[in-house]
């Protein structure tokens, strides 16, 4: 009989676009590395507060480095993700708190869709846009992040065989998604956009409706609570965080970028973010 598996918990919300690259590497490995891997629905909000940090689209230097980190990402870990029509709008304004109480709701009755039903919920905020920068022209979200200026000064340019360039306009950090657009609006907050993204996850409607019904009871509502403050205990100031239990010690690892130092603590081989056995189904 082989060593048990080590526990490895991952906190984390929707609204976090780096939450869901450690998310989909951890499952990646789920099946390669003897772990028990534990899915733990958090509220990013709720833990800034107790941390006192801020979100990154408050910081425009911030902002602009994850937009251009998230790019390069899309590419290595081969994940779907782009910037939401309405960046500051989803992150600051709409949040994530019905999203993540539905899936502690579905972790509490269904813990064996809780893995696809966080997903769909990631595809609706991070992925399911198609985005362009600046309609007239004809310029794309690549244009935009690889853009030679500061992240709040835009250059208007002419549509294609136009011979006329617009100056240089400032652009105040609040009106950042203006300049974003997208043929498609999937939010994480009404009713309707949970229901969709809980069916697409192989929820059958009857049952994605009494999941919903259930985000209001105090069960649901004191278990988010508790998760978040979980995190907090273990020292998180945003997520994702990873815990893993080794050898009667606990580490506490933040950001998607640390699971090579994950496999170190487990004794595990690391095989960067995409392992031979997923690469060979991609």
């Amino acid at each position: 009989m082989g060593p048990l598996p080590r526990t490895v918990e991952l906190f984390y919300d929707v609204l976090s676009p780096y939450s869901w690259l450690g998310f989909e590497i951890l499952c990646r490995y789920q099946n390669i590395w003897n772990i028990n891997l534990q899915l733990r629905p958090s509220l990013i909000t709720g833990i800034m507060k107790d941390s006192g940090n801020k979100p990154p689209g408050l910081l425009p230097r911030k902002g602009l480095y994850m937009a251009n980190d998230l790019k390069l990402l899309r590419h290595h870990l081969q994940i779907p993700i782009h910037f939401p029509k309405d960046f500051l709008s989803v992150m600051l304004e709409k949040g994530s708190l019905s999203a993540m109480r539905f899936l502690t709701a579905v972790n509490l009755e269904h813990p064996e869709m809780l893995e696809k039903a966080s997903r769909e919920l990631w595809m609706r905020v991070w992925s399911r846009v198609s985005v362009g920068l600046w309609e007239s022209s004809g310029r794309t979200l690549d244009d935009f992040l690889t853009f030679p200026r500061h992240v709040f000064r835009v250059m208007i340019l002419p549509p294609p065989g136009g011979s006329t360039v617009l100056p240089v306009t400032p652009l105040s950090p609040h009106r950042l998604p203006a300049v974003f657009s997208s043929s498609q609006n999937e939010d994480i907050t009404e009713p309707q956009s949970i229901l969709a993204a809980a069916e697409k996850a192989g929820m059958s409607a009857e049952q994605a409706q009494g999941l919903l019904e259930k985000i209001a009871t105090p069960k649901v509502k004191n278990q988010l609570k508790e998760t978040t403050e979980a995190a907090c205990r273990y020292g998180a100031f945003g997520l994702p965080i990873t815990v893993a239990h080794v050898d009667g010690q606990t580490h506490m690892l933040f950001g998607s970028d640390r699971m090579e130092l994950l496999a170190h603590l487990l004794g595990e081989k690391w095989m960067g973010p995409i392992p031979p056995a997923v690469n060979a189904r991609l």
